[in-house]
């Protein structure tokens, strides 16, 4: 069978990957020039399942709120960037109860750990190196009521198998011995110890490589504006240039240009743009960062970072701004902010490279996968902040249902028309 996927992330080429093995002729196409060059690119390299929490909880829309008057806090929204957010927006307020934040959790969960040990399987089958550290994550705490009301939220991924320890001061120094000197800065921890971090621009264009020595195409420098469709099945993409590609099935795997493009054949996906910074320094020689083994995430910044190789990756902030990607020093605050504070000298921080990239985001939190609207139109799509996390196993789990295999976990909550 001959399938197209639109986008050439992460989610794409690991969907490319799976359905390759089962023998179809699959072809990627992306408007960018190269692939894994957007959000794939500038996410904090975290495999995270260990934070697989909904956004969408009983404290978020307080922090919404909050976001309109004071700029400090981590997930901010503005309206008059964001005109066209009014339905979505309600769509997420309506799934900030604690019922839905834990049925939502739970699916995001489920996901992520089954997709971790899919790229654990796609790294060992095709010996891909990708900067991979095994070493856990870090998931501090400044202040001690903040730390203790952390502790009980994570109980909750502790009691459906996630292995997770709770650490003092010492017990932060002793997982991580970099953070001695700032230890009086810290209240607690959370050690995610089986969360990992990798570089996912490395994975996917040596995943792509596998790819094509098993007869895949790339096609890129090809923005597809539609989906011609008749008779309830999809016929081809149309590109930017005027020109068409035909298949048997279609993939889409575009982002945040996937609601545009699925609209085209009736189809109508609740993803919105999230804006996020993403900051690369060079680690410094000698006592820099190379010495770092644990990626982390600040629980009051929200900024999470980890080490690639020679390079220092941090990220911060979740703003619904419109599909902009501008930015500007204030908004490199959180990132200057924890370095100072936490890294002060982990890398040579006057040679960093910036960049901000939107996020798809469901109102709920899972992605959205499987099939949807035209019979051979498949959906994955919608990862947020977790794209890296919940790649690999969103792929196989989408290739399945292509295949009519039995998926290996429950695809419920993660279709369009399962959920609530």
């Amino acid at each position: 069978m001959k399938v197209v996927i639109i986008g050439a992330g992460v989610v794409g080429v690991t969907t490319a990957y799976y359905l390759a093995k089962s023998g179809h002729q699959v072809t990627v196409v992306d408007k960018e020039s190269e692939v894994a060059t957007l959000a794939s690119a500038g996410n904090a390299g975290l495999i995270a399942p260990g934070h697989s929490f909904a956004w969408a909880s009983p404290t978020a829309p307080k922090e919404l709120l909050r976001s309109l008057t004071v700029d400090d806090t981590a997930l901010r929204v503005n309206p008059l960037k964001a005109p066209g957010m009014a339905l979505w927006g309600l769509k997420f307020l309506r799934e900030c109860t604690a019922e839905r934040s834990t049925r939502n959790t739970t699916v995001k969960l489920r996901l992520a750990q089954y997709s971790q040990r899919m790229l654990d399987q796609i790294s060992a089958d095709e010996h891909i190196d990708y900067d991979d550290i095994h070493e856990g994550l870090l998931y501090l705490y400044r202040d001690q009521k903040r730390f203790e009301a952390g502790v009980k939220k994570m109980k909750f991924l502790q009691d459906h198998g996630q292995k997770q320890d709770v650490l003092d001061p010492d017990g932060i120094v002793e997982a991580e011995p970099y953070f001695a000197p700032v230890k009086d800065k810290l209240a607690g921890a959370i050690y995610g110890v089986t969360d990992s971090s990798g570089d996912s621009v490395k994975f996917t264009r040596k995943l792509q490589e596998v790819c094509e020595r098993m007869g895949s195409k790339f096609v890129v420098g090809k923005g597809v504006t539609r989906f011609n469709a008749t008779a309830g099945k999809v016929q081809s993409v149309a590109f930017d240039d005027g020109e068409s590609m035909g298949g048997d099935a279609f993939v889409l795997s575009a982002g945040v240009q996937s609601p545009r493009i699925a609209r085209s054949v009736g189809v109508k996906l609740p993803i919105a743009p999230a804006k996020g910074y993403s900051a690369t320094f060079p680690i410094k020689a000698g006592d820099g960062a190379m010495k770092m083994r644990i990626g982390c995430v600040d629980e009051e910044l929200l900024v999470a970072w980890c080490r690639m190789g020679d390079k220092l990756r941090v990220t911060s902030s979740a703003e619904f701004t419109g599909y902009e990607t501008t930015y500007d020093e204030h908004d490199l605050r959180l990132i200057r902010k924890l370095t100072h504070d936490l890294l002060p000298e982990a890398a040579e921080y006057d040679k960093g490279t910036y960049r901000a990239c939107n996020r798809p985001m469901t109102p709920d939190g899972p992605p959205i996968l499987g099939q949807a609207g035209p019979d051979n139109l498949f959906i994955n799509s919608g990862h947020g902040h977790m794209g890296f996390t919940m790649a690999c196993g969103s792929s196989k789990l989408v290739a399945d249902v292509i295949d009519g295999k039995k998926t290996d976990i429950p695809i419920e909550g993660l279709t369009l028309t399962s959920r609530p």
